[in-house]
C-alpha cells in the first residue's frame, strides 16, 4: 500500500485542495475538502509533510495542523509557480505544491507565532493610521489650494494652515471653513490614536533583551527594533549581515550571464515594513 509521505495543500476562504503523494512523487490522492472538514481529514494521517504556500492564513493552520503532529513546510508563492503545470486550478497548485516541497535546495517560510502576528498586527496599523493621515492632509491642501493658500507636503505644515483655515480675514466661505475644520479633527484624532500605538512599541521596547540590544545599532530606534521583532525570522538563522540585508531585499538586482557581472537597481524583494524603517533610520543619522 502506498504510503503519504507529503500532502501539498492549495489554501483557500472557504474550499481546501489537498494532493498526497508518496516519497516518490507518486500521486495517492486528490481531494477537495471544506474549512470544516480540513483539519478533521489531516487528523486521520499518519505524520508526514503538510506544505503549503506561505499566504494570508497559512501560519495560522501551520500552526493548528503541527498540533495534530505533522511536519508543516510554508513556501512562497513564487517558488511554487515554476512547478504548476499548463493551466492553474486548485488540484493544479496543490499538485505544485507538493512537488515544490520536497526540492532539496527550497527555501521554507518558518511558522509564525501568534505572538508575533500579533505584533505584526501593531505595526500594520500604525501603517494604516499613517497612510490615512497622510491622505487627510494631501485632501486638505489641494481643496484649500483652490483658495490660494499654499503649505509644503507634511505633518509639520498643518498648523499653518490651521491659521489659516482660522483667520478672520480670510476670504474663506463659512462652507470651507467648515468642512476644513472636519479635516483637521479627524487628523487630530487619527495623530492620538498614532500616539498610543507608538508609546505602547516604546514601552515592549524597553523590556525586550533581543530589541534593547538592536536599539544599539546607528539609526535603529524603538520602533524599528519591534519592527525586526515581530516580521523577521529568529536572526540565528543569518549567518552574517549581509544575508540579512540580502532577505530584506537591500542588495542590487542580478542579471549576470556569460561569467559577466551585472548589477541593477536595488531589488526590494524583501519584507518592506522592516526595509523602509531602516532606511529611514540610515538617512536620519547621514543629515543630523
Amino acid at each position: 500500500m502506498n504510503e503519504v509521505t507529503m500532502i501539498g495543500v492549495d489554501l483557500a476562504k472557504s474550499v481546501f485542495q489537498a494532493h498526497g503523494a508518496t516519497a516518490t512523487g507518486e500521486p495517492v490522492f486528490r481531494k477537495k475538502l471544506s474549512r470544516g472538514q480540513f483539519l478533521k481529514f489531516l487528523s486521520e494521517q499518519s505524520s508526514c509533510v503538510v506544505a503549503m504556500e506561505a499566504c494570508a492564513s497559512s501560519h495560522y493552520w501551520g500552526r493548528e495542523i503541527m498540533k495534530l503532529g505533522h511536519e508543516v513546510r510554508l513556501i512562497p508563492p513564487i517558488y511554487v509557480k515554476p512547478f504548476v503545470k499548463r493551466q492553474k486550478n486548485d488540484a493544479n497548485d496543490a499538485e505544485a505544491i507538493a512537488e515544490a516541497a520536497v526540492r532539496p535546495t527550497m527555501r521554507f517560510v518558518p511558522v509564525k507565532s501568534a505572538e508575533q502576528q500579533s505584533r505584526s498586527m501593531v505595526f500594520k496599523t500604525r501603517d494604516l493610521f499613517v497612510r490615512q493621515r497622510n491622505a487627510i492632509i494631501n485632501a486638505l491642501r489641494g481643496h484649500l489650494m483652490e483658495y490660494g493658500i499654499v503649505a509644503p507636503p507634511g505633518l509639520t505644515f498643518v498648523k499653518k494652515l490651521a491659521e489659516q483655515i482660522e483667520d478672520p480675514e480670510s476670504d474663506l466661505s463659512p462652507i470651507v471653513v467648515e468642512l476644513s475644520r472636519l479635516h483637521l479633527d479627524q487628523l487630530s484624532t487619527i495623530t492620538d490614536k498614532i500616539v498610543v500605538i507608538e508609546r505602547r512599541l516604546k514601552d515592549e521596547a524597553k523590556t525586550d533583551p533581543e530589541t534593547i540590544r538592536l536599539q544599539t545599532a546607528p539609526g535603529v530606534g524603538p520602533v524599528s527594533a519591534m519592527a525586526i521583532k515581530a516580521f523577521s525570522p529568529p536572526l540565528e538563522g543569518f549567518k552574517r549581515g549581509r544575508d540579512f540585508a540580502a532577505w530584506l531585499g537591500l542588495v542590487p538586482v542580478q542579471k549576470s550571464t556569460g561569467g559577466r557581472q551585472i548589477l541593477g537597481r536595488t531589488s526590494k524583494m524583501g519584507q518592506r515594513d522592516i526595509r523602509r524603517l531602516l532606511i529611514i533610520g540610515a538617512m536620519t543619522r547621514i543629515r543630523w
